[in-house]
Order: C-alpha cells, then structure tokens, then sequence
C-alpha cells in the first residue's frame, strides 16, 4: 500500500475510532470530529474509497475495508504507543494525545520500535504511565 498522507491517515484513524466508540462511521461525524467541512471529509472518503481502504453508502455508513481496517489499526496503534510513552514522560493526557497525532505521522520504524521498547520496560518494571 503505498503511504497515505497525515491527513488520509486521521480520516482512517477517525472511522476506526468512531467505530469502535459508536458502532458506526457517518460523514458528519468524521467531519465534526476532526473539525472539517463535510465537503472536505466527503472528499477524503473518496480518495479512500479510490485506495480501496473504505467502502460508503450513498448519503449513508462508511465502513473500512480489510485493508483498510488493518491501515486504520496500524495508525491507531502508533497514536496510542506514542500517547503512552509521552505520559510516561510526565506530559498531560490532553497534551500526550494532541502530540502524539501530530507525530505518529513522521517517525520511522525503528524510533516506533525503540519507544515500543521503552514503553514495555517501563510497564514491566512497574513504572505507572501519569493520570
């Protein structure tokens, strides 16, 4: 799959969420929660749907393909690895998920790797991530 912008990812990333905290994906929804237009999420649903990673009902549900489930479960992990390590940090929870939606789009496999790896020693050695 060849990558996706930041901006296709957060559309991704936001059905996969909407789904999972409300069982279902609409255009206004995705639109409100990212704080765009509907013509502007109307237009990423179809350059989605042109990658094959969303498939929408006219004026209805958008639904993630296969491929698209499986993209939208990689970017959400990274956000929710990266949210993690920053609130092990010590940053604040409003702060550790705005960053890290802002660099889950930039860091290479290997930074995600080395965090990943913090993250879990941290964790194994009883080390509480700030509330």
């Amino acid at each position: 799959m060849e990558k996706l912008s930041q901006s296709l990812e957060d559309y991704l990333e936001k059905v996969l969420m909407l789904h999972q905290s409300k069982g279902n994906a609409r255009l206004k929804n995705i639109a409100s929660e990212l704080g765009v237009k509907a013509p502007s999420a109307a237009r990423a649903m179809r350059e989605l749907k042109e990658l094959g990673l969303v498939e929408q009902e006219p004026y209805g549900l958008i639904s993630l393909t296969p491929r698209g489930l499986s993209a939208a479960k990689s970017i959400l992990g990274r956000h929710t690895l990266l949210r993690r390590f920053l609130s092990l940090l010590g940053v604040s929870e409003a702060n550790a998920d705005a960053d890290a939606c802002l660099i889950e789009h930039v860091l290479s496999k290997e930074s995600l790797g080395c965090i990943e790896n913090f993250v879990k020693s941290h964790v194994e050695n009883g080390k509480s991530e700030k509330s």
